[in-house]
Order: C-alpha cells, then structure tokens, then sequence
C-alpha cells in the first residue's frame, strides 16, 4: 500500500482509539471509517482498539464488497450508506456515548433547546426509529433519521456523525455528546425552553462559515459573528 493510504489507516485508528479516551464508547463498541478512492477504510469488527495494526483496516468499496483477511465493521452498512447520500462525506464515527445513547433508548430527539444543536446540520438532531444492530433496515432507518443533517441518535442504540475529515467527524460526535448531556441536565429541572424555527434559521446561516477563518469563506459567505476591526500585524 501506498504512503497515503498507509496514513490514513493510522488516522482511522487514532480516531478509534480516541473513543474510550473521550467517553464517547467503551470496549470494542463503534466503528471508525474514512473516505478513500472510490470507496472507504473501515474499522474490523470486534478487534480492541488498542490491538489494531494498520493491515487490519479493511477496504470496502461502494457496492459492499470488501478485501482481505479481516472482515469489517458490523455497521459498515451505516458507513455505506452515507458515503453513499453524502458526496461531502470524508468520516464517519459511530459510538455509543453515554447521554447520546441514553436520550436514544428513550426514544427522544435533541431539539432546539440550545443553538448548538445546529451544528449537526438542522433545527433537530433526531432519533432513528429502532431496529437491530447490523441490518440494513437500521441503516435505511438512519439514512430516513439524518436527512440533510451529518449527525443522529439511533434508538436504543447510540449515535452516529460523519464530516469531511476524521478529525471532524470525531469533534461532531463530541458535541452530540454534549448536547445529550446538556439536555438530560435540563430535563431534570423541568421542559427546557426552545428557540424557535426563525431563530434556528439564523443560527443555521451562520453555521455555513462557523469554525471558519476569513480566507476559508467561499465568495459572498459572511462571517458567523460580528467581525472586528482588523489592526494589522
């Protein structure tokens, strides 16, 4: 294999391995994917994180044929399936964080308790109806559940995000994560106020050049927040 395949089969497993050291799985649950020719790198199925080598990630091509002596991901019809919908997907993570999969076997979606929640790409991170693990009901059913967003919980399952870059997806599931935990957090307390739809439009306008520096914004794009004056050097 190549230099550039060779690396990102290395990231692929850093990305994993950063699972269970940021809470958001435990043992060999979730899978890790990334984009690559015309088809993508995915995680083996039940290997420990800790135990992967870069010849155990497994190659799959679109049409779910894969090569080697390791067979992939249980999940890789989730990973398929968004490369498939997704031509700006580069990743995909999928986990089974704690508040995200607790929020998921309750069956309830994330709403717009918090303008952050736009960060997934909606007004609503949703909840995919259930079916099991593994099948390629619950990867139509996640498909139904994401719409245009990059992110979605998955009933009494976890969750699942997908971004341009490894390092994207990881940080979108983080923040689902968060959100889960926010919102558990307020339910104590009572309903938590949500922002309405115009408001959640706005914020969704400014998503497109949020994270962004200037000269990362595309032709006519305006800035996330109120842009200061630049001093010079």
């Amino acid at each position: 294999m190549g230099n550039e395949e060779l690396a990102l089969r290395r990231e692929v497993i850093e990305t994993a391995r950063a699972l269970p050291r940021e809470g958001l799985t435990k043992g060999t649950s979730g899978n890790v994917s990334a984009k690559w020719q015309d088809g993508f790198l995915i995680t083996p199925s039940g290997v420990p994180y800790d135990a992967l080598s870069e010849d155990m990630i497994v190659p799959m091509d679109l049409e779910g044929g894969y090569r080697g002596d390791f067979l992939p991901s249980s999940e890789w019809r989730m990973h398929l399936d968004i490369y498939r919908a997704n031509a700006a997907a580069g990743a995909v993570v999928h986990c089974h964080s704690p508040r995200a999969t607790a929020l998921s076997c309750l069956r309830r979606p994330i709403p717009a308790f918090h303008y952050m929640v736009a960060v997934a790409g909606g007004d609503v991170i949703e909840c995919a109806d259930y079916a099991t693990f593994g099948t390629a009901e619950l990867s139509q059913k996640m498909v139904a559940a994401l719409g245009e967003r990059r992110a979605c919980l998955l009933a009494n399952h976890g969750q699942i995000a997908f971004g341009p870059s490894l390092a994207k997806a990881l940080w979108l599931a983080g923040e689902v994560e968060a959100l889960a935990d926010q919102y558990i957090s307020a339910l104590t307390a009572g309903e938590p106020a949500l922002l309405p739809a115009a408001e959640m439009a706005k914020v969704l306008k400014k998503f497109a050049s949020y994270g962004k520096q200037a000269s990362e914004l595309e032709d006519g794009t305006q800035p996330a927040f109120d842009m200061p004056v630049n001093r010079g050097d």
